[in-house]
């Protein structure tokens, strides 16, 4: 039995280029309960990263006991990854939910009965539309919730509010994913699968610490690795990641210099005659104006920029640039940096630059952060329209008019819609008095903390919270509701390969909670929403109801799920969209025809301009834009708005751990994870901390322009200059405020967003840092991830030879065990999740 804490990624399980991954069950039970004892398996898939691992719920009791991969899902082929296994159901099976109402009296949250609590919201809500319209609502969500929840908030929001204030916290990790998908293509939705991982001849990961951040995905890269004819691996990251350590080329690049390295990718694979010209004259537009921009880039320049090789550069083009099939994958290391749009389509370029599109191996995954973004996305509650249809439209507008029988004046597009970071300006200005957070923790994922605790305090602000625990958020609320979680509902959810899975619920929810899709299905009857003809605006009793409403809206778009049922959802295997008449068991792998939703009628966008934000609007891109061709879009570089001075000398930039999910409200709830990752703290680089006499394990304060942290310092093996801190550690496990030593990586960081995607600017700002203390040990960072200490002694594989799985498995072993207290032990021996092949 492997210690899957320890061992994040589990055994290794060896195959061949164009093979079958094989298929390897993860399992984790209650301590006492075999499984014999389980009355019920319940069919389900995870919801602690955007993986999408098929799983099944054990259920004994009617109390959820354990859980299981599914070894038929073409997703995960029976794997769990540690959050999985030891945060799923005992993330939402603990004794701090939230049960029953709260409402503020007298500067108190208590608790009271639905009907109060409900009564309270619609009294404000009626009062606010009478005296000051719709732009008086705002809702922020999450990415989260299950798809039919997404679309009854988005009816509500746009066709029964009509309020254009309507964002998920997707704006902080993945926005960039759809807003480059669309800038090339013209929709969102992936072009790749995961199972290029199995047929390509090099990867890369672009700000994708994969390895932490979808661990089962980078167990199947591991596999790869271990078999016989290993593919070329490429890593962008400044980190020092199980990434890098496995790759052939790592490029350290400065944070915020990414669009520096893509240009001069691209120069190095037109400049090398690496192009497929009669694919890129039959299937795109834009050659000549990315020649031009990217023709300054070369090799060195791009070097100097990103102080890297120019020698690795001109190698990692070269990879890209002769293997016969490549599969890249992008995530927050673009996304949340500066020019996250500009730099992530230059990802797209690249393949079709080479035609490297719609055939196994040949793949562009623009990740997603969180399980259900997706969703949020296609149902339009983050602020764009449902199905994939555009703003700027007007005849998206009447088909969803028409769908809902409303007036399509009430709809909201006569601007684009307001996006997470002016929803909260807006409530900082007074403008937006009602705002509804649903799932999700702004006062710990937001930028600039002590800005959005101060607009989350203010007075007149009414504020309403669904959620499983008292977050930190949720203790600002005026009225805060307990939802249903995972396990405790049913519905769809869909994850960063377009494959939909159906949760069913395995127990009820504790005490009074309700799902948030009936929490606003209540809203909406309260509220009175109706059509034109006089009928209730969602008319839906339950999930499967609204289901059956989603696959009209999405019917004859990029998302289509109308060949999609609940019973088809059952029992087998997820379900890729587009699944229709064309397309009956869905359909792995986009675009293989080289056509592309760009049509002015059919697309989702029509552009904008990369440095501005401009939108391109309709008249000059059906000028600009054949139908059916992709766009290459391009960019020159600018260096970040706020850069390293005197005063404040290092670069800083956030991100996760294994061992957590966004703010800790389940993982930090799961005894061996928490255990493993207890606390936060602060990662430099070993020259940085020898000049400012900083050891392993000291108390550190690191300030920028908006706040400070003080924290334990990981001396770790990050590029010099720069500085990294996990953004998961906020203060709900410390009386809900910062205190004497404030932990949130968000203190520091800056009020500032991608032009074009509007995702917030979480990888680069300027700090100092300070020894406040001497170590009293070791710092509470994982020793078995990027956070290692410096010189850890691991090996690399070999990067022209392919491995064993012995020899894999003993790369891992070569590390240092993990720094935990003496009793984890036992819980791990207890509680690993065991592995076995069918």
């Amino acid at each position: 039995m492997v210690d899957r804490i320890a061992g994040i990624w589990g055994t290794r399980t060896p195959y061949a280029k164009d093979g079958l991954w094989p298929v390897r069950v993860d399992q984790s039970l209650s301590e006492g309960v075999t499984e014999s004892d389980v009355d019920r398996w319940v069919q389900s898939a995870c919801v602690l990263c955007s993986n999408g691992c098929a799983c099944d719920i054990a259920v004994k009791g009617g109390a959820m006991v354990g859980i299981r991969g599914r070894a038929g899902d073409l997703v995960n082929h029976g794997r769990l990854g540690p959050k999985g296994l030891f945060a799923s159901w005992q993330g939402v099976s603990h004794r701090d939910r939230l049960q029953r109402p709260l409402i503020r009296e007298d500067g108190r949250l208590v608790e009271c009965d639905w009907d109060t609590a409900m009564n309270r919201i619609t009294e404000r809500s009626r009062q606010l539309l009478q005296e000051r319209g719709p732009l008086s609502h705002g809702f922020y969500t999450s990415g989260q919730l299950f798809l039919e929840e997404y679309y009854a908030l988005a009816v509500l929001g746009k066709a029964g509010i009509g309020t254009p204030h309507m964002d998920g916290n997707t704006r902080l990790c993945t926005a960039t994913a759809a807003a480059a998908l669309k800038e090339t293509f013209g929709a969102d939705g992936q072009p790749g699968t995961y199972a290029d991982i199995d047929s390509c001849d090099a990867m890369f990961l672009y700000g994708h610490n994969m390895a932490e951040t979808q661990t089962v995905l980078w167990s199947r890269v591991l596999d790869r690795i271990a078999g016989p004819d290993r593919p070329k691996i490429v890593c962008i990251d400044p980190r020092d990641t199980e990434v890098a350590r496995h790759s052939d080329v790592h490029l350290a690049v400065r944070p915020g210099t990414n669009l520096a390295l893509m240009n001069a990718l691209v120069h190095e694979v037109l400049a090398n005659g690496w192009l497929d010209a009669e694919y890129v004259n039959e299937h795109t537009v834009g050659l000549e104006e990315l020649k031009a921009t990217v023709e300054p880039w070369t090799a060195e320049a791009a070097a100097a920029v990103c102080d890297v090789s120019a020698a690795d550069i001109r190698e990692a083009a070269r990879i890209f640039g002769t293997s016969s099939r490549v599969l890249s994958t992008v995530l927050q290391g673009f996304y949340q940096s500066a020019q996250a749009t500009a730099a992530s389509c230059q990802v797209n370029n690249l393949h079709l630059l080479r035609g490297l599109l719609g055939r196994p191996g040949c793949g562009i995954l623009q990740m997603n952060g969180q399980p259900t973004a997706q969703n949020n996305r296609e149902c339009g509650a983050d602020g764009d329209l449902p199905g994939f249809r555009n703003w700027e439209n007007p005849d998206h507008i009447q088909e969803l008019a028409d769908l809902w029988d409303v007036d399509p004046l009430t709809i909201p597009h006569w601007a684009p819609p307001t996006h997470a970071m002016q929803i909260f300006r807006y409530a900082e200005q007074g403008s937006i008095e009602f705002l509804w957070i649903s799932a999700t923790n702004p006062a710990v994922s937001m930028p600039d903390l002590p800005r959005i605790r101060n607009i989350l305090a203010k007075p007149d602000l009414f504020l309403v919270v669904q959620d499983l625990y008292l977050t930190e958020t949720a203790q600002a609320a005026d009225v805060v509701l307990p939802a249903a979680g995972w396990g405790e509902k049913t519905g769809t959810f869909t994850n960063v390969n377009r494959t939909v899975h159906l949760s069913d619920k395995a127990v009820e929810p504790p005490g009074e909670a309700r799902s948030d899709l009936e929490i606003f299905l209540d809203y909406a009857r309260r509220m009175e929403f109706t059509t034109l003809q006089g009928d209730p605006l969602l008319p839906w009793t339950g999930p499967e109801d609204a289901f059956q409403a989603w696959k009209e809206c999405s019917r004859g778009r990029p998302c289509d799920y109308s060949g999609m049922s609940y019973d088809r959802l059952r029992g087998g295997s997820g379900i890729p969209w587009p699944c229709n008449d064309e397309n009956p068991d869905g359909r792995e792998r986009l675009y293989a025809d080289g056509v592309f939703p760009t049509d002015p009628n059919y697309c989702e966008s029509y552009g904008h301009d990369l440095l501005t934000g401009a939108t391109v609007g309709a008249e000059s891109f059906r000028a600009s834009v054949p139908r059916g061709r992709a766009i290459l879009k391009a960019a020159d570089y600018h260096p970040p708005h706020e850069e390293p001075d005197g005063e404040y000398p290092l670069r800083y930039t956030t991100g996760r751990t294994a061992y957590h999910f966004h703010t800790r409200t389940k993982t930090g709830r799961s005894r061996p994870l928490t255990q493993a990752a207890p606390s936060a703290w602060v990662e430099i680089g070993p020259d940085d901390a020898g000049r400012l006499g900083i050891r392993e394990g000291d108390l550190v304060r690191v300030t920028s322009r908006r706040g400070r942290i003080e924290v334990p310092a990981r001396v770790s093996d990050i590029r010099n200059g720069t500085v990294f801190a996990p953004f998961h550690y906020g203060y709900w496990d410390a009386d809900g405020a910062p205190g004497e030593h404030p932990t949130a990586a968000n203190e520091l960081t800056i009020t500032e967003w991608d032009p074009v995607s509007k995702q917030p600017v979480f990888k680069n700002a300027a700090v100092k840092v300070e020894k406040i203390a001497d170590a009293a040990g070791p710092a509470p960072a994982p020793t078995t991830t990027a956070s290692r200490p410096a010189a850890a002694g691991m090996k690399r594989v070999p990067p022209t030879t392919g491995g064993s799985g012995a020899e894999a498995t003993e790369l891992f072993n070569a590390a240092p065990p993990p720094r935990f207290p003496e009793s984890i032990n036992s819980v791990a021996i207890n509680r690993s999740g065991q592995e076995s092949r069918p």
